[in-house]
């Protein structure tokens, strides 16, 4: 990657983060990567290819720190709780802006791309929870099924602005939702 294409990401990503996607404009990404408007063309046709750039390397990196986690030789329960760590660095410095432009104000095209990450990320974990289930690390009676659907029932509650408002934070959110997955409402050893 060269470096004004670099530049142009990675401030790009720190403006959206803060800012949400919506508001900050190609002109303040150039701007505050101090490259040209010619420049930024030169590696995207517009903000929506930057910003499926960006989500496409978020998954990407998400995806390999995942796997890396689930092929360790530790116990499922600590799996679990070392995802609930990575979802938790994932999800941090994330503004209520770049959040509510994600969930409920995309551009079709970044909503569409969006959806389609997370299916793919949901099929994934489906799949190492049907393994664990084989081993006895899930319980027996619970159909994979279910968590296929109690999981996209997940997203879409992130869409929900009463919901979100309800928090400080995204991360707050994500973490709320995350933890309510894995250990329902009866208290649990953060240990």
């Amino acid at each position: 990657m060269k470096l004004k294409e670099r530049q142009i990401i990675d401030m790009a990503r720190r403006l959206f983060w803060k800012y949400g996607m919506r508001r900050v404009s190609i002109e303040e990404i150039c701007s505050e990567a101090n490259v040209s408007k010619m420049t930024f063309y030169k590696y995207f046709s517009n903000k929506v290819e930057l910003v499926k750039f960006i989500l496409n390397q978020i998954e990407e990196d998400s995806v390999k720190e995942y796997k890396n986690l689930m092929s360790q030789n530790i116990p499922f329960e600590e799996k679990v709780r070392q995802s609930i760590q990575l979802k938790m660095k994932q999800s941090d410095k994330l503004s209520h802006e770049f959040f509510s432009d994600l969930h409920q104000n995309a551009h079709p095209e970044i909503r569409k791309h969006f959806d389609e990450m997370t299916q793919r990320s949901i099929q994934l974990i489906v799949e190492d929870y049907d393994q664990a289930q084989k081993e006895g690390n899930i319980r027996k009676d619970l159909k994979i099924e279910f968590i296929l659907y109690f999981l996209n029932q997940i997203f879409k509650m992130a869409n929900d602005p009463q919901l979100v408002a309800l928090y400080d934070s995204p991360q707050a959110l994500i973490m709320e939702i995350t933890n309510f997955f894995f250990y329902g409402i009866l208290p649990h050893n953060e240990n």
